[in-house]
């Protein structure tokens, strides 16, 4: 039986084992899949192992992508332009990188009738998690895209480095130069730790779509200040998880799986928990 695993450290939390075992169920794979505590200093042993054991392709959590990004053979563009991997595939004998960090929350605002095209983006944050969305987001051909962050260096710094980057900004979070945006994505770390970003209510004036990437069985910080700002929607970014994952499943196994019952089971199992 093929093996695929997630590493990452911690991983008891993981949800990618009870997603992948609902889409091998639905598309009748025969697969194993399992959740690996790979040591802080012993990744690249870890996943060698792995390989060694028969392993085919393996999801990269939190602190691992970078080290995974240094690790593989091969780059795709998205993972190229995140600097980081988040999906490795093992074929004819060579470890490739993917990142479908990107894809899933592009897929997952589109399924959510949220349309990128012509539209007036704002996203919180310039770390990992930007940089690993900002490619398929671009590929949507927004009519703007502005990065802000509390260190404006690190916004300006991802703005001039990104494909495009005549229609990507940045700033500080207090220097935002425009209010009118459409879409407002939270790709900062504030929300782990149960705190909103410190952006002006002036920039919610066109009552956009807010967007956490962070899920949990309650609105997050940031979405129920949205909501008070009079937000049109708040998404929270289990819908991002399921997609992520359906597009590393694809990459594996050629078949892309429902993502629909995989959703609601999530939210389902998320609300009881």
């Amino acid at each position: 039986m093929d093996q695929y695993a997630v590493f990452g450290n911690p991983i008891a939390h993981s949800k990618s084992p009870f997603i992948h075992k609902m889409f091998a169920e639905q598309t009748g794979q025969s697969l194993h899949y399992a959740a690996i505590l790979s040591p802080l200093d012993g990744f690249a042993e870890s996943v060698s192992t792995f390989i060694a054991s028969g392993g085919r392709g393996a999801n990269v959590t939190v602190p691992f992508k970078e080290q995974a990004f240094k690790l593989v053979e091969q780059l795709s563009p998205a993972a190229r332009q995140a600097g980081a991997v988040n999906t490795l595939i093992y074929q004819d004998g060579k470890l490739l990188g993917d990142n479908t960090d990107g894809i899933g929350l592009v897929k997952d605002l589109l399924f959510h009738g949220v349309v990128l095209q012509g539209k007036k983006i704002l996203i919180i944050g310039a770390g990992g998690a930007t940089r690993g969305v900002v490619l398929p987001i671009l590929e949507q051909t927004p009519a703007s895209l502005h990065i802000a962050n509390r260190t404006a260096e690190k916004a300006l710094s991802l703005a001039k480095h990104v494909p495009s980057f005549a229609r990507v900004t940045g700033s500080g979070l207090n220097d935002i130069p425009d209010t009118s945006f459409d879409l407002i994505i939270n790709a900062s770390s504030a929300s782990l730790s149960g705190d909103s970003p410190n952006i002006d209510a002036a920039y919610m004036v066109n009552k956009p779509v807010c967007y956490d990437m962070v899920y949990s069985k309650e609105d997050t910080a940031f979405n129920l200040w949205c909501q008070q700002q009079g937000a049109s929607m708040t998404l929270d970014g289990l819908g991002m998880l399921v997609e992520q994952a359906a597009q590393s499943f694809y990459l594996w196994r050629g078949i892309m799986p429902d993502t629909q019952p995989v959703r609601q089971a999530l939210r389902m199992s998320l609300s009881q928990a």
